[in-house]
């Protein structure tokens, strides 16, 4: 059996932060990933010399953001693109009405402030809401509350249940209503023109990392934790779990002694979400110049409704749309053509035989990822925001867990992902770890 101090499991950006950190203070660190490759849900294609971040994209704002200072430290070129967070205005974007035809600028306004008077109404429902209130139900309360009539009100709520699809590829009724209290950007958001995945590619620079180890058990008590994977077993002092949360769910990953109770009720107030991309690329662009995105409102919508102009990456005309929560379903064992017919169907209701076939259509299915179950986590109606918190409390100082879904304040992000594997390490090593020697310090050994 071999021994180390530290065992990772998992190389996407929240293990590899914990390994870099702790193998830059002097320990021996080893990562098994299940996957050929590092990067997790930070996945970038390059078919036919073309980038295309298939998992994370976007920076979610660069103010105070250790992800982006990061990226700015390791040299990763970025390009502006301010509207991941579903913001309904601040950048150009292109509103049609339920009938297909684009709004003027006068009535996109008066739309986009009608959703800014129902989000600042939104904040005292959500702080009045009962522990089991979904979103759908505080949104219903704060439209109601406006007076308006049913055509005015449903342009809203339509909107912002689409906000809960895109924000955490889950309908409104199945998020807590709390759920997207983190849904705050400081600064511009950013893409990656030559991909994300040079992130976890620096992250691991000098990291003993092993890809193909499927991990299957953990046991841990007085003697250490002994992680026995797809190609033997290691032993060491503590582990570092970072799977994804369906992961831990599916019972994939056994761990003996199991989670104690306060880590189980946590877990299972948290579920892995539907949320696929779809990025078709084409000869020449049909759509309006200078708009950051086109967005379908109205009954049309209910499964596309949002596209995401791409050409600024590399200049090939692109349009990213989403599959999110019930559309994500709805998809699932499609054949790429499927998809694509259905997305082109409905952009023809606004660009009519103006839009061209595809030259490359790209469709995720995170939803089948054995090592992913989902593209990442939301909160059920009934968990608290402490429950991220909660599962990340380390277990007899021996076994410790991170990841996106382990972290309060940013979860469902690269970022939440990176701070919880800072975390981790800091907890491993008993004192605090400056996080900027992520991209200060070369690890040992």
């Amino acid at each position: 059996m071999e021994e180390t101090e530290v065992v990772v499991i998992g190389a996407g950006v929240a293990g590899l932060t914990a390994a870099r950190l702790l193998a830059g203070a002097g320990r021996r660190v080893v990562v098994l990933e299940a996957r050929d490759r590092i990067g997790g849900r930070v996945h970038t294609d390059r078919t036919d010399g073309l980038v295309t971040d298939l998992g994370g994209s976007w920076i979610h704002g660069v103010e105070d953001n250790a992800v982006a200072d990061a990226v700015a430290a390791f040299g990763i070129r970025t390009v502006e693109f301010t509207v991941g967070g579903y913001q309904v205005d601040s950048r150009p974007i292109a509103y049609h009405g339920p009938d297909g035809r684009r709004l003027d600028a006068g009535a996109a306004a008066r739309f986009a402030a009608d959703v800014h008077t129902v989000d600042r109404d939104l904040v005292d429902e959500i702080e009045r809401s009962a522990p089991d209130d979904s979103y759908r139900d505080v949104v219903a309360r704060a439209v109601a509350a406006q007076g308006w009539d049913a055509e005015r009100a449903e342009r809203v709520r339509e909107h912002l249940e689409h906000r809960s699809e895109e924000q955490y590829g889950v309908a409104s009724d199945e998020l807590a209503a709390h759920g997207l209290d983190d849904d705050t950007i400081a600064g511009d958001e950013v893409v990656f023109p030559d991909g994300y995945d040079a992130l976890p590619a620096h992250l691991a620079a000098g990291l003993d990392v092993r890809l193909g180890h499927v991990v299957a058990r953990v046991d841990h008590g007085d003697d250490g934790v002994v992680v026995t994977s797809s190609r033997g077993t290691v032993h060491a002092d503590v582990v570092v779990v970072t799977v994804p949360v369906g992961v831990l769910q599916a019972g994939d990953l056994v761990l003996e002694p199991p989670l104690p109770g306060r880590h189980r009720e946590a877990l299972g107030r948290l579920r892995m979400n539907a949320f696929e991309k779809v990025v078709l690329r084409f000869p020449e662009r049909f759509w309006d110049e200078d708009v950051y995105a086109i967005r379908q409102l109205g009954p049309a919508g209910h499964r596309w409704h949002s596209w995401y102009d791409l050409t600024r990456l590399d200049g090939v005309p692109t349009l990213l749309t989403f599959a999110a929560g019930p559309a994500a379903r709805a998809i699932r064992g499609w054949s790429t053509e499927q998809v694509a017919d259905s997305v082109l169907e409905q952009l023809r209701r606004l660009y009519g035989d103006a839009v061209g076939t595809p030259t490359s259509v790209l469709v995720t299915a995170w939803q089948d990822d054995p090592f992913a179950r989902g593209s990442y986590a939301h909160m059920l109606p009934g968990s608290t925001t402490d429950d991220h918190d909660d599962l990340a409390t380390p277990i007899a100082g021996r076994v410790h867990l991170a990841g996106e879904a382990t972290w309060t304040l940013d979860p469902a992000t690269v970022a939440g992902a990176l701070y919880s594997g800072h975390r981790a390490a800091v907890a491993v090593l008993g004192h605090d770890v400056p996080i900027d020697r992520l991209w200060a310090d070369t690890p040992a050994g």
